[in-house]
């Protein structure tokens, strides 16, 4: 969907520009060694714009030197204390992630927006299903869809009303089909860019599925500028399934796509540790290719055939296949260097 273009460092946001992909750190934001240290592991593995907690003055001075050893955009989350927000933009970051609901009243909104419009800095209005205000949880008789759309565009329109309309919105929701539903009733009501996620997904497994179902939906419908895949864990791997998430739906292409079969009793090699390996072998080649792993002979070389390369399974041995055609046998052992060495020299 349409959307007006909104500029963060030196990334745009909407205005027809590829869904970015964002995480944010769980360092403490005043440690700015591990901060750093976090955010490179994430640029490599593939994020474009990065949040970090802003809950001290510590942190909002710790964003400049923060920013110097950074390629990617910041951006700064405040809670509570509108001082926060104000110092955070003093000191280098890109774009602020409030609640207008919760860092005071209206004068103290003025007083950020304020700092922002000085500065041309992009403010993210963001309102979660645990936050909602009494008062619309009562007026809809819970939390539901349409009370996360009323809160936001409330809070979008305070800012608005200001004088300011450098924003970006974001509601989220835990409740996957409340989250979904929301998106499908704020992207009628709005042009401003939509941040998209489920808040609090869970682990690694559970997070991912729920994920994987809500962003699949929502983006499906031309919804979403950027995303966050909120995971318990290693940051890291919240930008693996974003990636993975916008390549399955056509939306991104670049790097390669490992699909492999999920085993039977036909299987005579070790499939499972292979698709591993092979997964994790492959995370660092810059190639746009689909890689088959298949465990046996009955589907196995007409599934890797529709791969640009890939290895079928048999008793102990296995097939290389490049581009259709058999190249070569070798034991099992071999699979993955073989595999291994056709990728380097790819063409």
């Amino acid at each position: 969907m349409k959307t007006k273009a909104v500029h963060i460092g030196n990334k745009v946001i909407g205005g027809g520009s590829p869904i970015l992909i964002q995480s944010m750190t769980n360092t403490r934001t005043e440690d700015v060694n591990a901060t750093v240290e976090q955010i490179h592991r994430l640029e490599k593995a593939g994020c474009e714009i990065i949040r970090c907690t802003i809950p001290t003055m510590e942190a909002a001075f710790a964003i400049g030197e923060i920013k110097k050893q950074i390629s990617i955009p910041f951006v700064a989350d405040i809670h509570f204390d509108y001082k926060m927000a104000i110092a955070a933009m003093e000191n280098g970051a890109d774009k602020i992630r409030i609640n207008p609901g919760n860092i005071g009243g209206r004068e103290k909104v003025a007083a950020v927006v304020k700092a922002a419009k000085e500065r041309g800095i992009p403010i993210r209005v963001g309102v979660n299903s645990g936050s909602l205000e009494k008062n619309i949880v009562e007026k809809y008789g819970g939390v539901t869809a349409k009370g996360l759309v009323e809160s936001a565009l409330d809070k979008v329109k305070m800012i608005e009303d200001l004088d300011y309309d450098n924003l970006v919105i974001s509601i989220k929701s835990s409740d996957v089909l409340m989250c979904i539903k929301a998106h499908e009733i704020l992207a009628k009501e709005t042009d401003h860019p939509l941040h998209v996620g489920i808040t609090e997904a869970g682990t690694v497994f559970s997070g991912n599925v729920k994920s994987g179902v809500g962003l699949g939906i929502i983006l499906y419908q031309g919804i979403g500028d950027t995303i966050r895949v909120s995971l318990t864990g290693d940051p890291v791997e919240e930008i693996k399934s974003a990636k993975l998430i916008l390549r399955s739906l056509g939306l991104r292409k670049g790097g390669i796509e490992v699909v492999s079969c999920p085993t039977c009793g036909r299987t005579k090699i070790d499939l499972i540790g292979l698709a591993g390996q092979v997964e994790k072998m492959v995370e660092d080649f810059p190639l746009d290719i689909k890689v088959a792993v298949m465990g046996c002979a009955v589907n196995g070389p007409g599934e890797a055939k529709e791969a640009d390369i890939g290895i079928a399974g048999g008793i102990g041995e296995g097939l290389l296949i490049k581009k259709g055609q058999i190249i070569k046998k070798v034991p099992e052992g071999q699979l993955l260097s073989a595999l291994r060495e056709e990728l380097l020299h790819w063409s």
